[in-house]
């Protein structure tokens, strides 16, 4: 992976804040199909350093096909506004790039997409072929919207293993009381038991996705998306603040977090330079710290799953982060037939190659036969194993939620860990989602 695969997450997050409003005025499928061109089979991407391997998909596509595939590329900073722009009009694409969830919702509700589950009757690999807590993301309302594409970025807490040791740490902590003990020991050692960059906010979400699952399982932050704004209000969502206000007020992420940002490099720092012990965060944190400092990436850098909470409903083996990028197929295509062929390259063995030669690490079911041939072999089999064994991977909720829910969430969650709002407050921001 290399740092572009974080852009990908984040502007996922921030750069779509006018999805949702403009599809509000939609009327389904207004594009005039016949005004495209013939014998051209139009394919969106997120342009950055991944599109060389959906180049090579292309022209192997091509090599057979009468009816050509034509990529085309928006740069990152563009890509939500100029795709919600163009999906209802002559110049929509026939199959586009997206990260599932509440990045197609909106699409799925204004009758712009077509559900794949004819495909996949067809051709049950386009199911069958991938992880299925990956798969499921982009499931919206009983049907199969979006077959994976590049790679799954799970998070996960990051430590540094020198500074560990020697605040007597022996392993990572599984369980929620093993992590508090940890934090008591690295403040006795001197260091910020756990680096948080607050002031990204997305960065303090991911507790909440985590303790909220461990506590609550996976049902409650469903029941919310289906429109259940009373479960924010429930006894597992209290209990889930209290586990994370007993961290805050344990000092676990020091006095300055909300002034720390991940993306200018400054909690990763905290924890390679040792003045921290953790941090939780995506996948790509690797490749943060091996552009960064290779021999701590290499050398001291740990990683483990999300300490279990004892007595909670959750399986300490769900994951939550960003199950992967998606294609889906614009509901007027012409060539539905050719779109049905080219999805199928994304469970091939060239395409795995081709995703993990960059870094990528897909989510099809051959990977693992490919993952000695990444650049770090260890690390890409355990994250391949937490996903493939987690029974449930919840998507990020910024990204879960319509786009415009964004603001609303990250000033919650950011605003609870800073004390400016209580239990209520937060349960209060969330109901009005």
């Amino acid at each position: 992976m290399n740092n572009r695969t974080w852009m990908s997450r984040g502007l996922a997050g921030t750069a779509v804040m006018m999805l949702g409003l403009t599809l509000a005025g939609c009327g389904g499928g207004s594009s005039d199909a016949s005004s495209r061109p013939e014998n051209e089979l139009h394919v969106t991407v997120y342009g950055d350093a991944s599109n060389k391997v959906e180049e090579a998909m292309v022209a192997k596509f091509n090599e057979t096909s009468d009816v050509k595939v034509v990529l085309d590329t928006i740069p990152g900073a563009d890509y939500q506004t100029k795709l919600q722009t163009i999906i209802d009009t002559d110049s929509a694409p026939d199959v586009f790039f997206n990260w599932g969830g509440g990045s197609i919702a909106n699409f799925v509700k204004a009758d712009l997409l077509l559900p794949l589950d004819d495909f996949i009757e067809e051709d049950p690999q386009l199911k069958d072929a991938f992880l299925p807590s990956v798969f499921e993301t982009a499931e919206i309302d009983g049907k199969s919207y979006g077959i994976p594409m590049r790679g799954t970025q799970p998070v996960m807490l990051f430590n540094n293993s020198e500074v560990l040791k020697q605040a007597g740490i022996d392993a990572p902590p599984a369980t929620w009381d093993e992590l508090l003990d940890a934090v008591e020991k690295l403040k006795a050692a001197g260091v910020t038991p756990i680096a948080l960059g607050g002031a990204d906010q997305w960065p303090t979400q991911m507790w909440f996705q985590y303790v909220f699952d461990r506590v609550a399982g996976e049902g409650l932050f469903q029941a919310a998306l289906d429109g259940d704004t009373e479960v924010w209000d429930s006894e597992e969502s209290r209990e889930a603040l209290g586990k994370l206000r007993e961290l805050i007020d344990a000092g676990a992420f020091g006095t300055n977090f909300d002034s720390v940002k991940f993306t200018d490099g400054g909690s990763p720092t905290l924890l390679s330079s040792g003045r921290a012990g953790f941090e939780l965060m995506g996948s790509w944190a690797y490749a943060t710290h091996l552009d960064a400092n290779p021999e701590f990436a290499e050398n001291v850098l740990g990683y483990s799953e999300f300490p279990e909470i004892e007595g909670g409903k959750g399986d300490p083996h769900n994951l939550a982060g960003n199950t992967n990028n998606f294609y889906s197929v614009h509901k007027d295509t012409r060539y539905p037939e050719e779109a049905a062929e080219f999805l199928k390259l994304m469970y091939s063995d060239e395409f795995v190659q081709e995703q993990i030669a960059i870094g990528n690490l897909p989510t099809t079911t051959n990977t693992v036969e490919f993952l000695d041939q990444a650049s770090n072999p260890e690390y890409a089999k355990y994250q391949f194993d937490l996903v493939k064994d987690a029974p449930h991977f919840q998507l990020s909720w910024d990204q879960a939620y319509p786009p415009e829910a964004r603001v609303t969430i990250h000033t919650a969650v950011s605003q609870f860990f800073s004390g400016k709002i209580d239990e209520d407050g937060f349960i209060k921001a969330m109901q009005g989602l």
